[in-house]
């Protein structure tokens, strides 16, 4: 089952100095820099300052060293590292952001691809630099009605939190048009914020940027305040992990669910519609945000074992082992940086345990994910073809027409 809602962190607005006088920056203190983070860390062979030397470096009051490193471009926000610490601490969220931050302003040179991406964000709402006046666009193509909140005026049960790679890219938009369908079929009331709506700033705080986040929460804080709803779901694993993490130390007090955890809940709803059969065997990918970091597991696979005909299998590494696609923490507009640095791409590392499963598709639960293993699988060989579908849009495949 999903974790619930935490209590507000502590250390917003926090300092690498304001932190240490907090109870959680006194437990980082606690490291017995027995290694586990490092040893855990997908790229920490990279590192020359994985999560343990930083703890050391900031006891021995050398932590600019750190700073002045771009070790942290590395770091792509997977959560493994604080979810094996055995001391508890909350490195992912807490100490990791904090030096990331430190280490955009102490770098000669950001990576071009992500300093255009933060700038397209803060400019225009997305990462892709689209017009606000395209969000939307998909929805004439959807096939069923998705009500728009500023059209509707009126309370709805469910606010549908679309985001931005299920909104301007083609293959995010199968995503959406599939929860559409779904939705509409289950008789959800809901509505989307359509043009009024601007990323949830989940990779600007994980990615450098906090004061980018903080735009983006105050933006999306006073439309929320504009309609009245009960719940907000979302399909992108990253907004999900803004909306239950970071969002309330805004005041947002909504009950917040991922699409998947909703549909999950209306399964015995949803079984009499799925009526076609797809002989798919199938893997399912652990999303970082939904898995480690929510313990969002079951959900995903119990809607994938209601589609008559699959058969789901599991990659050698699931769960919470499961290994990052990679595109978290800004890691997906890093990729440029990675390759000059000699590393493989995560996605990559990934797809090779698909292929090895002999699964006909790749099953994952996060837009990003659905870009980089397609891109992973036009460069890794396999004899067997492989499709990367979303949860939701095999949900939607078994309908029918």
């Amino acid at each position: 089952m999903a974790v619930m809602l935490e209590p507000e962190l502590e250390t917003k607005g926090a300092t690498i100095e304001t932190l240490l006088q907090t109870p959680e920056g006194r437990r980082i203190l606690t490291c017995i820099q027995c290694g586990t983070c490092a040893g855990t860390c997908p790229y920490g062979e990279y590192m020359d300052f994985p999560p343990r030397r930083i703890i050391n470096m900031l006891r021995r009051g050398r932590i600019e060293e750190v700073f002045k490193s771009d070790s942290m471009l590395r770091c792509v926000a997977c959560y493994a590292c604080m979810t094996k610490c055995p001391r508890g601490i909350r490195l992912s969220d807490i100490l990791l952001p904090l030096v990331k931050e430190q280490t955009l302003i102490h770098q000669p040179a950001i990576p071009a691809e992500l300093q255009k991406t933060l700038q397209n964000t803060l400019r225009y709402g997305n990462p892709m630099g689209e017009s606000s006046r395209k969000r939307v666009a998909w929805k004439a193509t959807a096939r069923v009605p998705v009500p728009v909140m500023a059209e509707v005026k009126r309370p709805v049960d469910v606010l549908w939190f679309v985001e931005c790679y299920t909104a301007y890219y083609g293959r995010g938009q199968d995503n959406s048009r599939a929860t559409a369908k779904l939705l509409n079929a289950l008789g959800v009331d809901f509505a989307i914020l359509g043009n009024e709506e601007k990323c949830a700033g989940d990779c600007g705080q994980l990615t450098w940027e906090s004061g980018l986040f903080e735009t983006l929460t105050d933006y999306n804080m006073e439309i929320f305040k504009k309609y009245r709803f009960n719940r907000l779901i979302t399909g992108d694993a990253h907004a999900y992990n803004a909306f239950r993490i970071r969002y309330p130390m805004y005041g947002f007090d909504y009950r917040v669910d991922h699409t998947h955890m909703l549909l999950a809940e209306k399964l015995d709803q949803l079984k009499p519609k799925l009526t076609k059969k797809l002989n798919y065997t199938v893997t399912y990918h652990d999303s970082c945000c939904l898995g480690r970091r929510a313990g969002m597991y079951d959900e995903p696979r119990a809607l994938l074992r209601a589609i008559p005909g699959a058969k789901l299998v599991e990659m050698t590494h699931n769960r919470m082992n499961s290994i990052c696609c990679g595109g978290g923490g800004g890691g997906m507009w890093l990729d440029t940086f990675f390759k000059e640095k000699g590393m493989e791409r995560l996605s990559e590392r990934r797809v090779k345990e698909a292929i090895a499963t002999g699964a006909d598709v790749l099953a994952v639960s996060c837009p990003y994910e659905i870009y980089r293993f397609e891109d992973a699988l036009k460069v890794i060989p396999h004899d067997k073809p492989m499709i990367v579908r979303d949860v939701a849009e095999l949900l939607a495949e078994s309908m029918g027409d």
